[in-house]
């Protein structure tokens, strides 16, 4: 090699080193006076044609840039692009100057940078505005933001599942929110791939860049999107010094209100693409390191990206570039609109309401640009805004959606999936579309299946809105405002262990709670038809059924003609993290289980599960239709559902999670004496608030906790007899970071409420 170059170039060679390259190999030629990058790349479609289109390029910026770009070195023949080689081993070659100067990502990273990052580019894209160049214009590829469809299939490579939603998530995003402004954005020739490592720098500015094997005709805006991601996707404030680069650009090449709108998504989208192509690299070529030299900082990134609000990045990005926020309506006047219309009776939460306007995962987003965490809501299971989950249903959506009087697919199989989770028991399953609903239908099928109407139900359950789930819902009837219980109503004491009659550390105490319960179904006047109960009371303020008290009690309904019912609509799929079902924490099989909220990740859905025996009785009856119930779109979802839990480990997930949050809430509780109790599985907990040193509860204080977390963003809720039992229940995808987030969020209350008082 060194003769050849030699010889073509004029130049006698001092030193030959072999250079990294994404797919492509490189040398750095040292002589005695100059230095020089001598460049092949694999003879293999348009690969000469795109060579020659960018040497072309810095050709056409030569007089402009002088030294800030790479000088193309002709051949002996001045030609600027050679076909060296024969046959397989053909190679397009060509010689470059050596530019001086650090890498950017070599480099201490300051504000000055940034701004001269922002500025080099706006200059260099507005000399580029004036190139026309076919090749360039006729490039379709992977690394150019407009052709990012091209990379999904890479996404199938990324190992971890929540890795892969993730991405999946912010492709969706791009399609929704991006995609639609493709005919109105400008286009020009751009450098396309402004990372650390092509950026030079000298006396902390930027002095040059290298390597414009990325040129694309592309929007203008991606310029901006990629150079942000790679100078900032290493940093814990991406967002900030992502500013000062869209400021500095700004101020020489002014940005469009629409570009600037679309900049968060390009940004997340460059990242994807990313780790797409580096997880595809590690199959096709496990030995080449470059290509995942990035990964670690772009997926640290991605996942921040996740924690801003789209609507705070855009105002971000919109100050710098001095346009004024996207404005807002007054919350006083969204409350007013809903009150003209809905009734005040469905009650909002906290003392100031939160408008939110989209959510990812366990993030929800706020039209003033807040990012809460979703502590609370149990409904979106797996996330909200989950790929998988959408996904599902857009497509079941675009083809089919109808009743269960006609045949389709999706309902037996899913009924199919859902049952291979419970035991051989219970085999049969009729879908409505709420938890409420199926609590009314589990009712009709016990009374149908035992000819009996009293119904033995928990202290402070809950159970639905319909009437009939109202007259089984302690929570409900026994309130102030309530109707009262009904005399076909049997009510049995909550078996607690922290304020109930039998406490935790008295042996067997959920034998005893149940052997109360027992004697309550012996005396009983009248035959019992159903005894229903959540495995942990949510209502009550998440308080589990002491161990041992189903064991009990479900064996003495039975032996009378009555059936058992488990309420699993909050506990169930995973959410206790040892179990999947709530039930089997009591170590009991129901004869009937109620779900709803979280089957289909918020897509209104219920079911009944029982027995082949309880289905037959039933048969007997009335037709059972629901006009909702099992449709195509809900089986869809409710499959995404359970794919998702197997797939990202869900379950896994909530015990590691739920283990370590109860953990730091018990040190807590060690701290203040406010806190009496913690208690709950997996990711379904309730911390009580108490009088210090006292069973009493404090019910304001709980409120404060609430309401002061989510002055801190934090999204939770209060519940209980006495509304002083914080309860967290978050989508499985929670983590432990988020937990110590909140956790220490509570302590910072505690700790302020203390000194104030």
């Amino acid at each position: 090699m060194d003769s050849f170059l030699e010889k073509e170039f004029g130049i006698s060679i001092t030193k030959r080193k072999k250079l990294d390259g994404y797919d492509n190999a490189n040398y750095l030629i040292s002589t005695e006076k100059d230095t020089y990058i001598y460049k092949t790349y694999p003879n293999s479609g348009s690969t000469y044609d795109v060579v020659k289109a960018e040497t072309e390029t810095l050709l056409f910026l030569a007089e402009e840039y002088g030294t800030k770009i790479p000088k193309p070195i002709p051949f002996k023949d001045h030609s600027y692009v050679k076909l060296i080689g024969t046959g397989d081993e053909k190679k397009v070659c060509r010689m470059l100057s050596f530019l001086e100067g650090e890498f950017m990502g070599a480099v201490k990273h300051s504000t000055s940078l940034f701004e001269s990052l922002g500025t080099f580019l706006a200059k260099l894209d507005v000399q580029l505005k004036g190139l026309k160049n076919y090749t360039i214009q006729a490039r379709q590829w992977e690394w150019d933001l407009q052709y990012v469809d091209l990379n999904k299939k890479y996404s199938n490579a990324i190992p971890n599942a929540k890795d892969r939603n993730i991405v999946t998530y912010f492709f969706n995003q791009f399609e929704e929110v991006v995609r639609p402004y493709f005919p109105e954005l400008r286009k020009q020739i751009i450098h396309n791939d402004a990372n650390e490592w092509n950026i030079l720098a000298q006396n902390g500015k930027i002095s040059g860049i290298i390597d414009f094997g990325d040129l694309a005709h592309s929007f203008l805006i991606n310029e901006l999107a990629i150079a942000i991601t790679y100078a900032c996707y290493d940093k814990e404030n991406p967002l900030e010094w992502a500013v000062i680069i869209v400021k500095s650009y700004h101020y020489i090449l002014p940005l469009e209100e629409k570009e600037i709108h679309i900049l968060y998504y390009l940004i997340a989208a460059r990242l994807c693409i990313s780790v797409c192509n580096s997880a595809h690299s590690r199959i096709v070529a496990p030995s080449n390191e470059y290509t995942s030299v990035s990964e670690k900082s772009a997926w640290k990134m991605l996942y921040h990206w996740l924690t801003i609000n789209p609507l705070h990045a855009e105002n971000e990005f919109r100050k710098a570039a001095g346009i004024s926020d996207i404005p807002t309506v007054a919350i006083d006047r969204v409350i007013a609109k809903r009150h003209r219309y809905i009734s005040p009776i469905l009650s909002l939460s906290y003392e100031k309401p939160i408008h939110m306007v989209r959510a990812a995962f366990q993030y929800m987003y706020d039209t003033s640009g807040n990012t809460f965490l979703d502590a609370y809501n149990n409904i979106p299971h797996v996330g909200h805004a989950h790929p998988t989950v959408v996904t599902a249903g857009q497509e079941q959506l675009a083809k089919l959606n109808t009743n269960t009087r006609y045949l389709y697919d999706e309902l037996a199989d899913y009924a199919e999936q859902l049952l291979n989770y419970f035991p051989p028991e219970l085999n049969k399953v009729f879908f409505v579309n709420s938890g409420s609903a199926a609590s009314d239908l589990a009712m009709r099928m016990a009374h149908s299946h035992t000819g009996f109407k009293h119904i033995m139900v928990m202290e402070a359950g809950y159970h639905g809105n319909t009437q009939m789930a109202i007259d089984i819902s302690d929570y409900k009837f026994n309130n102030p405002k309530g109707q009262g219980q009904k005399n076909h109503i049997i009510k049995t004491p909550l078996p607690d262990t922290y304020k109930g009659k039998y406490k935790m550390d008295q042996p067997k105490a959920g034998t005893l709670y149940g052997k109360d319960t027992v004697a309550q179904i012996e005396n009983s006047p009248f035959p019992i038809s159903t005894f229903i109960s959540e495995p942990i009371v949510g209502c009550a303020g998440q308080v589990p059924l002491a161990k041992g008290y189903l064991k009990e009690v479900y064996p003495a309904i039975r032996a009378k003609g009555g059936v058992c019912i488990s309420d699993e609509v909050q506990t169930g799929f995973g959410r206790l993290g040892d179990y999947f079902w709530g039930f089997e924490l009591q170590g009991v099989t129901p004869d009937m289980v109620i779900l709803g909220k979280p089957i289909a990740n918020g897509h209104p859905m219920g079911a009944v599960v029982c027995t082949a025996e309880i289905a037959a009785s039933f048969e007997k009856g009335v037709e059972f239709f629901s006009s909702f119930g099992g449709n195509p779109v809900s089986c869809a979802m409710a499959s995404a559902v359970l794919k998702v839990v197997e797939e990202e480990k869900l379950q896994e997930n909530a015990r590691l999670v739920g283990n370590y949050y109860r953990s730091l809430l018990k040190k807590l509780m060690q701290k203040y004496p406010c806190i009496g109790d913690v208690r709950g599985s997996g990711l379904f907990i309730g911390l009580e608030i108490v009088q210090a040193n006292t069973e009493l509860p404090d019910t304001a204080l709980a409120n404060h906790i609430k309401n002061e977390l989510r002055n801190r963003h934090i999204l939770i809720s209060t519940d209980g007899p006495f509304d002083n039992v914080i309860k967290t229940k978050p989508p499985l995808c929670f983590s432990k970071e988020n937990a110590e987030r909140v956790v220490t969020a509570i302590e910072t209350i505690l700790k302020t409420y203390y000194n104030r008082i």
